[in-house]
């Protein structure tokens, strides 16, 4: 998360320090101690859920915010999905940590792998990173990907490769789908709302409010022949119905 606070008043800014000050240390002391933990255990699965049940929550917590779940209780959560969202704010990651109800693993970027606790833990729990300024990693990427979607693990991507800032829904890349594809698992496309509210992308000023999360219709990888779906097809349907389900919500 960005140091920068945004403005808007003397005790507004005084807040948002504060706020800002609690989330890395809260999420250091978490990060140390489900990786002691670990070390003891070596459950990963367990140091996951921790982010659900312990880190995330605490986080909406201070950040004075509502979660709402939509459509998540419709979904066969016995089978692996990769999971592709539309992304505003980087308070994306726990909200979806909550939202889905198994162990979450998440394509960061690079950047992220190299923060101090954050990148031992993403590493620890078997997260994938993307150098986007290296083209040449990314077969290694969906490689791996893949492998963790035949393993039977959910993978959550954020496929328009940036955060937006208007909160129009941007072009799903289609790169992250030949994952899916490759381990012949289904895409389950959902739509968050009201993250970029409480927490905007420009600066670290976190607002009261309500984030929703919007489940939508898997889509599957193969056609009624047995085919394989074309990864550009994918990411389009995927998109359009992300892009749907806000327009549903009135651009909410």
């Amino acid at each position: 998360m960005s140091a920068t606070l945004t403005s808007g008043g003397l005790p507004k800014r005084i807040w948002n320090t504060a706020q800002f000050a609690f989330t890395l240390l809260f999420t250091f002391v978490s990060i140390a101690s489900v990786l002691a933990y670990h070390a003891v255990t070596r459950n990963t699965d367990a140091i996951l859920r921790a982010a659900s049940f312990w880190w995330s929550k605490v986080l909406f917590i201070g950040a004075r915010a509502t979660l709402v779940v939509e459509g998540a209780d419709v979904i066969d959560w016995s089978t692996p999905y990769l999971i592709v969202c539309n992304h505003a704010s980087v308070i994306d990651i726990p909200t979806m940590f909550q939202a889905v109800p198994v162990p979450l693993r998440f394509l960061l970027k690079e950047e992220m792998n190299r923060m101090p606790m954050v990148g031992l833990y993403a590493r620890r729990t078997g997260m994938l990173f993307i150098d986007r300024d290296n083209p040449r990693a990314a077969p290694k990427m969906l490689r791996d990907a893949a492998t963790m979607l035949s393993e039977g693990k959910c993978l959550c991507v954020f496929p328009e490769g940036t955060r937006s800032r208007s909160g129009d829904i941007g072009e799903f890349k289609s790169g992250p789908f030949e994952a899916a594809i490759k381990a012949g698992v289904q895409v389950l496309p959902v739509y968050l709302s009201g993250t970029g509210h409480v927490l905007p992308s420009d600066g670290f000023a976190v607002n009261r409010g309500t984030i929703r999360v919007h489940f939508g219709t898997p889509l599957a990888t193969r056609n009624a022949e047995g085919g394989k779906v074309d990864r550009n097809t994918l990411a389009q349907a995927a998109q359009q119905q992300v892009t749907a389900m806000r327009s549903q919500r009135g651009g909410q």
